[in-house]
């Protein structure tokens, strides 16, 4: 009996063969969309928002300086194709577009840009309409600590480097630490108030200048339920009698012509902490430089317990 098989026979074992080469296709075609589902980068921002990108963004806008500087830090610098106005950190993005602010965004030269990924803060009504035009836009908030850690964590993952977010968030909390470490004993406890943009505005206890504060051992005298960055009357510091007034340095030459203001002691004993305009934008951006500024108030906070000795 011969063992090759009949025409009929090699037709069926061919038909079933081939079924078979369908069907492991078929699946896995099913696992490589699955392992694609699953790699997909699926973040909810500080509007509510859910966004799903299939892959890492290649080309960036960033219309928040907090935001640039997040970007950078986290190792994306070669993915920004864009900024705002004010973003002026590091030098290396000075030959970016610089592509305006919160309310005067230019949206023809963004969207010209080609973005996959917009950063931009909860309160910029331009972005609107680059959200209308289809452009992926991640708001985020910047008044905490807790805001800040969580725009580190997504902002990592939406760049496809998680475990960056976490490396960043841990270094800011240790230069923080070793700046509370070097505030002097003295002045623990003292009220401080710190002044945003030559007033009348204040950075509170709830906001991220007011949280380092309190890290660092101070008190403010803008109490949690005013909110992070009141607007305050010129009458309410003088009554608030702070014992230490921060701010820039060109805004605080001047506090002695605000009616009631050269009574204050802190003003009086010059115990003042002026920053210049570099340092002070350090200061009030709620980015991956907030350790530096933290030491930054710490060394000031040293120069006035020297100057209460003598």
């Amino acid at each position: 009996m011969s063992l090759l098989p009949t025409p009929r026979r090699a037709l069926l074992l061919a038909l079933r063969m081939m079924a078979v080469l369908a069907v492991q296709a078929v699946a896995g075609m099913g696992l490589t969309a699955q392992s694609a589902l699953a790699q997909a980068i699926v973040v909810r921002d500080d509007r509510g928002t859910e966004h799903r990108l299939a892959a890492p963004p290649q080309r960036i806008v960033s219309m928040l300086p907090s935001l640039t500087e997040t970007a950078w830090v986290l190792g994306i610098g070669s993915r920004l194709v864009g900024v705002d106005r004010y973003s002026n950190w590091p030098a290396d993005i000075a030959g970016l577009p610089h592509l305006g602010g919160l309310d005067d965004a230019q949206i023809e030269a963004i969207a010209a840009l080609k973005p996959d990924l917009i950063l931009a803060s909860t309160s910029s009504r331009a972005m609107e309409r680059l959200e209308v035009l289809g452009f992926t836009v991640v708001r985020l908030k910047s008044d905490s600590h807790a805001d800040m850690r969580r725009s580190l964590d997504l902002v990592a993952r939406l760049l496809g480097t998680p475990d960056e977010g976490r490396r960043v968030w841990a270094r800011l909390m240790r230069e923080i630490d070793a700046a509370a470490a070097r505030v002097p004993p003295a002045l623990r406890g003292q009220r401080v108030y710190f002044e945003i943009g030559g007033g009348p505005y204040a950075a509170g206890a709830m906001s991220f200048v007011g949280e380092t504060l309190t890290r660092l051992g101070m008190a403010n005298i803008v109490p949690p339920d005013l909110g992070p960055f009141p607007k305050l009357n010129p009458e309410y510091v003088v009554r608030a009698k702070p014992d230490i007034v921060m701010g820039e340095q060109r805004d605080l030459a001047a506090l002695t012509q605000r009616p009631g203001w050269d009574a204050l002691v802190a003003v009086r004993d010059q115990r003042l902490c002026g920053f210049e305009s570099a340092p002070y934008e350090m200061l009030v951006r709620p980015g991956p430089r907030m350790g530096e500024a933290a030491g930054l108030l710490a060394d000031c906070l040293i120069r006035l317990g020297a100057t209460g000795r003598q």
